[in-house]
């Protein structure tokens, strides 16, 4: 049986002025899996993020997400993702309620199901009795987590993450992709980019580009295998050194 593609890229091209930021990308991604989308700083992995969130329009090339065209259908994408980045996913001086209220609301989902929703997001936490503290008088690592818990709150298909675990400890990091695991499992898609190279050893697959082109997609055994070496970390370093803008 065909795996249901949730996203798929052919030929995606986005330039600037001369400079080609993404050079004809081909990828899909399917239901219920991790991806890993890797490249040192520089590579084009932000710019292709944007585009397959729908924030950005690409200069040629065919990209679908959920089925919906990135070219005219932006907000029906907009709608059917999530969203969490290491740099702003919470508003420090509201509640954790507050948060999930306000995100809730932009999502479009009605007061019952916000309601629902939280408790059932911060009871999987085990958390439910921090839903009145302040978000700045949180941990780090707890507000990654509940980052996470708003950016799936409006069960989208997609959740796309921009190097969620930076800044916090190796444990931390650990119980949040425990979190990606148990989502993995109930059919959403998880999209990751990460500098940790650990990480990218917890992803179905793994997309690692260089020059604003995919060099290597598959699995991290099949990669390690390929490129004969003894983890991610090795690969991503003999690939990066081929670099010409470095």
């Amino acid at each position: 049986m065909d795996r249901e593609k949730v996203i798929e890229v052919k030929n995606l091209v986005k330039k600037f002025g001369s400079f080609t930021a993404n050079d004809n990308l081909t990828f899909d991604v399917y239901k219920g899996e991790i991806f890993g989308f890797l490249g040192a700083n520089g590579a084009g992995k932000t710019t292709a993020m944007k585009i397959l969130c729908g924030l950005s329009k690409p200069s040629s090339g065919d990209i679908r997400i959920v089925g919906y065209d990135v070219y005219h259908e932006t907000e029906r994408i907009k709608n059917s993702i999530g969203y969490m980045s290491q740099k702003f996913s919470l508003y420090d001086d509201l509640t954790v309620w507050e948060n999930f209220r306000f995100f809730g609301g932009i999502y479009g989902l009605s007061r019952k199901e916000i309601e629902s929703q939280t408790q059932l997001l911060l009871n999987r936490l085990g958390i439910w009795s921090y839903k009145d503290r302040i978000i700045s008088s949180i941990p780090l690592g707890w507000k990654q987590k509940l980052a996470f818990s708003v950016a799936i709150m409006h069960r989208p298909a997609i959740v796309f993450l921009d190097e969620p675990t930076g800044g916090v400890d190796p444990v931390t990091r650990r119980q949040f992709w425990d979190l990606i695991y148990q989502a993995a499992s109930e059919g959403y898609t998880v999209f990751v980019t990460t500098h940790y190279m650990d990480e990218a050893e917890y992803c179905d697959r793994v997309s690692i580009m260089v020059d604003g082109r995919i060099r290597a997609l598959d699995t991290p055994e099949n990669l390690k295998s390929t490129f004969d070496c003894q983890d991610m970390q090795d690969v991503f370093i003999k690939l990066a050194r081929e670099a010409k803008y470095q």
